[in-house]
């Protein structure tokens, strides 16, 4: 997407929804004035969004050396760096909106995985305080980390489903019910998400089929043909946790806020949904065989 359409979708976006949110918003009872500033939310989001999008791995030289010289004429009112950052907190909550109103649709075969968001080395945990009484220590197939879960929801056509953010120590079981609350069909998992009061929950709630691979010290057990297929299909979900961290880059180590870590990863997330090619199975001709059951 270039940046003239992603300006246009997201300020169209603004335009219904800041009213809205405007209205809803709770104050202390004192009247304020409302004034408003050189960038609009629109042009914040579109800078924010489009870093995503581009090359670089610097959000400070992205901006300086890229936006303010390149793109002065696309964006009239910049300000400086150090102001910017200041108001990327109050573009949390359109972004937040904007992501949702960016998610796919269900097709009845769904993928389900989570991946670490490390907030700090380990060797720096000790004296690490942006993120004290948020992060947590976990540990992946890849070890120890420091800082956070995101879980998520993709389908066969490699769109975003549904997403949480979690501290590190949390099981990935834990926020299944609320990320498969718009699902139905097959939902494929790997082991991790392995267990018999989950399997009958989803059931029960949803409709919803959850596929694993059993343990090496569990019985055999037998499985319909097309959920083994699912199941070795499940490299989807790796190639866009692929993505999401080495193209959209929604990890890295050098936070100093909370509220722009989540700004951050918002981003990243719209910048993925925005792309033109995803990763994708290529079965919705046969899709109605697949989500019947077995």
């Amino acid at each position: 997407m270039s940046l003239l359409e992603l300006f246009v979708d997201v300020d169209d976006f603004c335009k219904f929804f800041l009213p809205v949110w405007e209205r809803l918003l709770l104050g202390d009872g004192t009247r304020r004035r409302l004034r408003k500033g050189q960038l609009t939310v629109s042009e914040i989001m579109t800078i924010v969004i489009y870093f995503h999008q581009s090359h670089y791995r610097d959000f400070k030289f992205y901006y300086t050396e890229y936006v303010c010289k390149q793109l002065r004429s696309e964006f009239h009112n910049l300000v400086s760096y150090p102001r910017f950052i200041a108001l990327l907190p109050s573009v949390l909550g359109p972004l937040s909106a904007y992501l949702r109103q960016q998610y796919g649709h269900c097709t009845g075969i769904s993928f389900i995985d989570s991946t670490t968001l490390s907030v700090c080395d380990n060797h720096r945990i000790h004296c690490h305080r942006a993120f004290e009484g948020l992060a947590e220590r976990g540990k992946s197939s890849m070890g120890w980390f420091y800082g956070f879960k995101l879980h998520f929801v993709v389908n066969d056509c490699g769109e975003l489903l549904a997403c949480r953010l979690t501290s590190g120590n949390v099981d990935d079981r834990t926020p299944v019910p609320i990320l498969c609350s718009r699902l139905y069909g097959k939902l494929i998992g790997d082991k991790d998400y392995l267990s018999q009061p989950l399997f009958e929950q989803l059931m029960e709630t949803f409709g919803l089929q959850l596929i694993t691979k059993i343990k090496s010290n569990m019985k055999n057990r037998l499985m319909n043909l097309i959920d083994k297929l699912l199941l070795r299909k499940r490299s989807i979900v790796e190639t866009v946790i692929d993505q999401l961290k080495n193209i959209s880059q929604i990890e890295h180590t050098l936070h100093r806020s909370p509220v722009n870590f989540l700004v951050n990863v918002i981003a990243g997330l719209i910048a993925y949904c925005h792309q033109p090619k995803k990763p994708s199975l290529n079965i919705n001709r046969f899709q109605p065989a697949l989500i019947a059951y077995p």
